[in-house]
C-alpha cells in the first residue's frame, strides 16, 4: 500500500507542478489572479516549484522511502502553513496546497506504518 500511495503522491505533484511551473514561466494570465503581479517572490516561489517537481521525477525512478517522506514532510508543512502566511483560505493556491497536503499525509502515515515505526 505504502508503494502505490508513494507513486501517487509523486504523479500528483508532477501533474499539478507541471502546468503551474509552465504558467509561471510564461507568465501566463491565470498566474496574476493565482500568485500575484510578477515579483522576486514569485521567481523564488518557481524555484521551489522546480525542486519538488525534479526531486518527485527523480524518485519515481528510485522511491526511496525515506527520501520521499522527507519531501512529502517539508511539502505539509508549508502546504498547511499558506492560509496562515497569506492570511486567506481562499485563494485557489491554497486551496489546493491544502487537499494535495491531505493527500500527502496519507502517504507519509503509510510509509511511517509500512517501516514499523
Amino acid at each position: 500500500m505504502a508503494r502505490l500511495l508513494i507513486y501517487a503522491s509523486l504523479g500528483l505533484n508532477i501533474f499539478v507542478l507541471v502546468p503551474v511551473c509552465l504558467g509561471l514561466l510564461n507568465k501566463a494570465d491565470w498566474t496574476l489572479a493565482a500568485y500575484g503581479p510578477d515579483t522576486a517572490a514569485r521567481g523564488i516561489l518557481l524555484s521551489v516549484y522546480l525542486a519538488i517537481l525534479f526531486v518527485s521525477a527523480g524518485l519515481l525512478f528510485k522511491p526511496v522511502p525515506a527520501m520521499v517522506a522527507a519531501l512529502l514532510l517539508v511539502q505539509i508543512i508549508y502546504k498547511f502553513s499558506t492560509p496562515f502566511t497569506v492570511g486567506s483560505f481562499e485563494n485557489p493556491v491554497v486551496t489546493a496546497n491544502l487537499g494535495i497536503a491531505a493527500f500527502h499525509c496519507i502517504t507519509l502515515w503509510a510509509i511511517w506504518r509500512s517501516n514499523g515505526s
